[in-house]
């Protein structure tokens, strides 16, 4: 009997629990221990913090939906891992109940939002906000209100070492749509402030004609925007930035006003991760084997935000690549095919296509873009935009948290579409 341990509850954490019981005959176990006792749909929080959703819309208690399955939970914190004895320390509780044995761990935990790498940056004690947590989003929609009364210059983005650009891009379209709904829109100057080298890169390279579609979008709906930014700095009312060239001389330094601020911070692994001995990368991710396998530790495998993906090219400004949710998903079905198989005895030989899926909402339209794989050169390279990504982004957001309630990580009828589409999470 093996004891299977998966660090994390959010999009790769659920799923890889769901999927791991499912494969895995009964006399194993399956324990996901998570810092919250909740998961939440991270791509629904720009709606969150604008009010076109709340927070019971998009969150779940997760305790009684893994139960049902089979599957322990353990809603504490972990603060420590052994990776020689094979144990994790819980935060909390008796002496007895802080040690946490496992025969293999999954870790999906996430990154760590890194906002103390600009001063005056974030949520907690700063001058930006987020929408990268459920409570961030909230915390901007309170302040969001006050701000109605008395509007005035907007400033979105995306910080340094920031590594999934597309919800600040989501959240600027977002925040000019509720504007105009408000008729206040022409009160609001939005400027967009991003590490990228160019509008449309995404921390890809591009995806299909991103960078002309993107620019036009943002033309159209009366933005400005600063690329090549280092955010130094944020004041009350001030966003400091270095611009520099495309060789990393220094461009121009800018003083930005605003009102309001939303700008995602750089990521990094999470303490008790990055903590772990020839675990990780500088940064705290991951490293990880073709298999989503620990390069160092081969019973701890790791799927999403939290492993480490060079970046697809050298930026003047760094940028992190994104992992997004269909990704994610491919790398859990990997591990989860892994573990299973090394059980049974067998190599491992699962990896995870990491396709690139991307529903962009923009308030009233939006942009799609595949990239097959994500890192290029790609099978397929493309980006559009309609209205029909807005309404499939509404789709997506009930058919994935009813994925969530019901305990199913892959329909077969979402496995046959997506077929018929040449996406597939495995190759061999």
């Amino acid at each position: 009997m093996a004891n299977i341990v998966i660090m994390g509850a959010g999009i790769g954490g659920m799923p890889a629990a769901y999927e791991m019981r499912e494969r895995l005959s009964a006399e194993h176990t399956v324990t996901v221990v998570s810092a919250v006792d909740y998961f939440q749909f991270v791509p629904s929080n720009p709606w969150v913090a604008v009010g076109w959703r709340t927070r019971d819309e998009i969150v779940l208690k997760v305790g009684p939906l893994l139960e049902r399955k089979g599957i322990r939970f353990i809603p504490k914190a972990v603060t420590a891992i052994d990776p020689v004895g094979n144990q994790l320390t819980l935060a909390g509780g008796q002496p007895e109940e802080q040690v946490l044995a496992y025969d293999y761990l999954v870790i999906a935990t996430g990154p760590k939002l890194s906002f103390d790498e600009v001063p005056g940056a974030g949520p907690h004690g700063g001058h930006t906000h987020s929408v990268c947590s459920v409570d961030h989003a909230q915390a901007f929609w309170a302040d969001y209100q006050e701000f109605l009364k008395n509007p005035g210059p907007v400033v979105v983005g995306a910080m340094p070492m920031a590594s999934c650009f597309g919800p600040a891009y989501e959240f600027a379209f977002i925040l000019d749509a509720d504007l105009r709904k408000r008729k206040l829109r022409n009160k609001v100057p939005i400027t967009f402030v991003t590490s990228e080298p160019y509008i449309g890169h995404l921390g890809l390279g591009g995806v299909g004609d991103s960078k002309s579609m993107m620019e036009s979008e943002m033309r159209g709906h009366d933005m400005k925007w600063i690329t090549n930014a280092r955010t130094t700095k944020v004041e009350a009312g001030k966003l400091f930035v270095t611009q520099v060239d495309d060789l990393g001389a220094v461009y121009k330094e800018h003083e930005v006003p605003f009102k309001l601020a939303m700008m995602l911070p750089a990521f990094k692994g999470v303490d008790p991760v990055a903590a772990v001995p020839n675990l990780c990368n500088p940064r705290g991710f991951v490293l990880i084997d073709e298999f989503q396998r620990s390069k160092a530790y081969k019973n701890i495998f790791s799927a999403g935000v939290c492993v480490a993906i060079p970046p697809v090219e050298v930026t003047p400004v760094p940028t992190g690549a994104p992992k997004t949710g269909y990704m994610i998903e491919t790398m859990i079905t990997a591990i989860v095919h892994n573990i299973a198989d090394e059980l049974a005895g067998q190599p491992v030989t699962a990896k995870g296509t990491w396709n690139a899926i991307c529903l962009a909402d923009m308030g009233d339209t939006g942009a799609a873009f595949v990239a097959l794989p994500q890192i290029p050169p790609r099978n397929v390279n493309w980006f559009k935009k309609g209205k029909w990504v807005h309404l499939a982004k509404i789709g997506f957001e009930k058919y994935f948290m009813r994925k969530m309630k019901t305990g199913n990580s892959e329909p077969v009828y979402e496995k046959y579409v997506l077929k018929l589409l040449g996406i597939v999470r495995l190759t061999k």
